[in-house]
């Protein structure tokens, strides 16, 4: 396409004026967004929910198991009888 004929092309579509818009697009649109804002809110709070929960977990496991103290050894028998 030479330039003379893109600039005719650009033109015509400018001297058509805008595409006309539905009607129902605003309302179509906020709904969509109010939708999508519900989505996130509870996609938000069920992954604090499981934070939240593995939290309360590892403290649990924690207290229980007492990963920071250093296990016995087990490389000898005890002995007894002296």
């Amino acid at each position: 396409m030479k330039r003379s004929e893109r600039e005719d092309a650009v033109r015509r579509l400018m001297e058509q004026g805008p595409a006309p818009v539905p009607p129902d697009l605003c309302a179509e649109a906020v709904r969509r967004g109010e939708r999508l804002l519900r989505r996130r809110r509870l996609a938000r709070r069920v992954l604090w929910l499981l934070a939240w929960a593995a939290a309360v977990a590892f403290a649990l496991w924690a207290a229980d198991a007492h990963p920071w103290a250093e296990p016995p050894s087990r490389t000898t028998e005890p002995v007894s009888g002296w």
